[in-house]
């Protein structure tokens, strides 16, 4: 976390990776103006908050703005893809649609490594933030796997089908299980929220809707562990 005008417009000049910059939502001050300016141009996320948002975040003089620079270098998804296809791999994606605590973006992250899957792909807004808290509890997985950020997790999977990838969403809307999938072709494989799974227009862009069969009364697992269960069921169809 860094914070104050000046702090922030240098590490935005040096090309820093942020997560995402919070900015005083009532003001005028033409510098606060220019942050915005440079975050908008990088598609850094960009919100607009109360003052009191900032001093409870820090008590410190942080003059209008606080800025989280993310852990990681983020990876452009089409070079991955064209990389992947280049070395005669079969692409293998996941992406997370609005999964937001950092302990179950970590676990994911590190299951995803451990399957050899390419790249995790997030949203601008909506996501984790990928701070130390995601590197801990993804046991330094993010160091080895690409994460891909987007403005619109939409066009991104149409991206990827147009792709030759088939978009599979694990939803306990589905209507087959995740052992009815074959996930020895591309596959991209999309996970919903802690909250409400999966938003109901990238349900409509998935090619298929797969569900992990339950036999208890509670009918939901946490992301990551089901994140785990589909991730290696494709795996095992891999090497078998």
């Amino acid at each position: 976390m860094i914070y104050g005008i000046q702090p922030v417009l240098e590490a935005l000049d040096a090309g820093k990776e942020f997560d995402k910059i919070l900015v005083l939502r009532e003001t005028s001050n033409e510098q606060l103006a220019e942050i915005t300016k440079i975050a908008n141009t990088l598609n850094v996320p960009i919100s607009r908050v109360p003052e009191e948002k900032l001093n409870r975040i820090t008590g410190k003089n942080h003059q209008g703005v606080i800025g989280f620079i993310s852990a990681i270098q983020f990876a452009s998804l089409d070079n991955i893809i064209s990389e992947t296809y280049q070395e005669g791999k079969i692409p293998f994606i996941l992406v997370l649609d609005r999964v937001t605590d950092v302990r179950n973006f970590g676990a994911i992250a590190r299951t995803a490594e451990c399957a050899g899957m390419q790249a995790v792909v997030i949203p601008a807004k909506g996501a984790a933030q990928i701070g130390s808290d995601a590197m801990r509890s993804s046991a330094g997985a993010l160091n080895h796997i690409s994460v891909c950020r987007t403005e619109s997790l939409n066009q991104t999977i149409t991206y990827l089908q147009e792709s030759g990838l088939q978009v599979v969403g694990c939803s306990e809307k589905g209507g087959d299980t995740i052992y009815d999938v074959d996930y020895t072709v591309p596959t991209a494989i999309v996970m919903g929220s802690e909250e409400d799974g999966i938003s109901d227009d990238i349900i409509k862009q998935a090619d298929t809707l797969a569900k992990i069969p339950m036999g208890g009364k509670v009918s939901s697992l946490n992301v990551s562990v089901a994140a785990g269960i589909i991730i290696f069921e494709a795996l095992r169809q891999k090497n078998s």
